[in-house]
């Protein structure tokens, strides 16, 4: 269930944006919907680091054994 609330959380905040680019929102409606919207992105930053320390890569060893290690993502792939 964690991905379908990562997955509303995400629709959500799409449209909280959408709500703010717009401009029709009252100041202080826009100021609430900002709120929201950084507790949605920090609620989901934490789901994807989470979910980045359980990937984890099968690596093949020279000798044929397979061993698991933590996922790391490339800093220049990361950048783009």
């Amino acid at each position: 269930m964690p991905a379908k609330k990562f997955e509303n959380a995400m629709q959500r905040l799409e449209q909280i944006v959408q709500s703010l680019e717009s401009g029709e929102l009252s100041l202080e409606d826009s100021i609430k919907a900002f709120e929201e919207g950084m507790r949605l992105a920090k609620f989901c930053s934490e789901k994807l680091e989470e979910a980045e320390k359980k990937v984890t890569m099968l690596i093949k060893e020279s000798d044929g054994k397979y061993v698991q290690t933590p996922f790391q993502v490339n800093q220049e792939e990361a950048e783009d």
